[in-house]
């Protein structure tokens, strides 16, 4: 497993990181309950696995459910030869609004107190903030609390995890922030055009939707009548598949791991044989440049369409 640079936080990281979030909590296509994740001994085997076949860079969240305890158990003993990314708590309240003063900073601390707990260390390599909408990014109260936490070692690095490529320029223009973790895929390109900014800043860059909940591999099941548009776009990559004679999944990877500023691309997994798929996919070398440029000429043409929450939301996806 080749490793890059996580911008200059000084952190070398594989270039595929493992996500936890299905481990934790229901989550991905078809999965609804508790009752399907899992179970905790095969969680962690699947873990360590990931750490034997040369994957080091692990990401979590406070609202992941189980899986920053599950990471816990399976690397207590192994703790220097990972890198754990975690998100804070979410900040908003019911109201939509921030806590003011101490009770911001009280949400935070008790949220790095609960990961560091949970994740039985006494250190967390990367915080960052989850779903930072550009008011959080810029509030510099928020920023000076996760810079005092870094000086003080309790963190590595910080970043933030946005949606949009107008949060992700928030990020960047109000400094202080080391890492940006953004979607980005074959379908949606968007985030691409702040690429070479951000390595000039030296911020690492970590991909996540990079299969789109999967239905950018070959678990994509018939979709809904009304994502028929993006159905008929997805199968028109099969012209791309087979002139490289590579599977959705792995030209899906290898596109965005072709871009060189990228430190890592965001898998989730949670069976063994989705592992092997991953580890596979990140195998061998990037696109060459032809099939590079016609990947970048296909995107969707509408990528504000591509919205999974909403699509959940209207039962689009099963």
């Amino acid at each position: 497993m080749k490793k890059r640079k996580l911008g200059k936080t000084g952190i070398r990281v594989s270039e595929m990181a493992f996500g936890t979030v299905a481990l934790g909590v229901p989550y991905g296509l078809g999965i609804e309950h508790e009752s399907q994740l899992l179970p905790e001994a095969q969680a962690i085997e699947l873990l360590q696995a990931a750490l034997e076949q040369g994957v080091n860079f692990f990401d979590t969240a406070r609202q992941y459910g189980r899986s920053e305890a599950l990471l816990g158990r399976a690397f207590r003993e192994r703790r220097r030869e990972v890198v754990i990314a975690t998100k804070c708590a979410h900040l908003r309240q019911a109201d939509h609004t921030l806590p003011a003063g101490p009770a911001l900073a009280a949400v935070i601390e008790r949220s790095l107190a609960e990961s560091l707990e949970a994740l039985q260390t006494d250190y967390v390599d990367v915080l960052m903030l989850h779903d930072g909408d550009e008011e959080i990014i810029r509030h510099t109260g928020i920023k000076k609390i996760f810079e005092g936490y870094k000086k003080e070692g309790v963190i590595r690095a910080t970043g933030v995890s946005t949606y949009t490529p107008r949060e992700t320029r928030a990020v960047m223009d109000s400094g202080g922030w080391d890492i940006v973790q953004v979607p980005f895929n074959l379908m949606d390109q968007r985030q691409s055009a702040l690429f070479e900014e951000l390595e000039q800043k030296g911020m690492g860059v970590v991909i996540r939707s990079v299969l789109l909940k999967g239905l950018l591999s070959e678990r994509r099941q018939q979709l809904h009548p009304a994502l028929r548009e993006v159905e008929q776009h997805i199968d028109a990559y099969t012209s791309l598949t087979e002139a490289s004679g590579l599977r959705l999944s792995q030209l899906a990877t290898k596109f965005v791991l072709s871009f060189p500023q990228v430190s890592s691309v965001l898998v989730g997994i949670d069976r063994m044989e989705y592992l092997q798929e991953a580890l596979d996919s990140v195998a061998g070398s990037a696109l060459g440049s032809a099939l590079f440029e016609q990947a970048r000429a296909a995107a969707f043409r509408d990528p504000d369409f591509l919205n999974l929450h909403h699509w959940s939301v209207q039962g689009w996806l099963k």
